[in-house]
């Protein structure tokens, strides 16, 4: 948390009030982190993963879903298995999570007028959250949003790369990643072949 607040929040001066912004909301980064002690397989001999970019928030928790559970069950949030009761029920008593069985929503809940989005992706032996940093104000069209968000969870893409992602043409891609490039959503690094585009 400490690491979070250096990074991740700040202060301005609104008038007469300074308030707190947070570019990725404590709220996410406190369930998302609680969420990989809770339920992470502590019998595999790794660590939960936290890793801080300027863009976004990766933590990857060991160990993939619980028996019988599928991934639209995990992402609707259809039912809650609990894989680490003890640790759960700290975690609850010490006001560290709200309920059981709301991480997943309450994440997508405090990105709802957010234009990026986090991401859950579920492997056969870890689970991935991104919490990208909020875009609030984004006045995009809908193919320029849908070029800028494959930039929330990926550092840096070449032209071919977002060609192959969006299936457009590489001409209307070319023509889009200027077009943010002379917005400052995203900036060119490198030159010709070895040019790549990130946030």
């Amino acid at each position: 948390m400490t690491m979070y607040r250096k990074y991740y929040q700040y202060e301005e001066i609104k008038g007469d009030l300074r308030v707190k912004v947070e570019k990725v909301p404590e709220e996410v980064f406190r369930e998302a982190i609680a969420n990989a002690l809770i339920h992470r397989v502590w019998d595999i001999d790794t660590h939960i993963r936290v890793a801080m970019y300027e863009n976004l928030i990766e933590i990857i928790s060991p160990g993939g879903l619980p028996k019988d559970m599928t991934k639209e069950e995990y992402l609707d949030v259809q039912i809650s298995i609990l894989r680490n009761p003890i640790i759960g029920n700290i975690f609850f008593r010490l006001h560290n999570i709200e309920r059981f069985g709301t991480g997943v929503k309450g994440i997508n809940n405090s990105y709802s007028q957010s234009e990026v989005k986090p991401r859950f992706e579920v492997y056969e032996n870890s689970i991935k959250v991104v919490t990208p940093v909020m875009k609030k104000e984004l006045t995009l069209s809908d193919d320029e949003k849908l070029i800028y968000q494959f930039f929330s969870s990926n550092r840096k893409l070449s032209s071919s790369e977002v060609v192959e992602y969006a299936g457009f043409g590489k001409t209307k891609v070319v023509k889009l990643l200027k077009s943010l490039v002379d917005q400052s959503f995203i900036k060119v690094e490198g030159r010709v072949c070895g040019t790549k585009y990130t946030l």
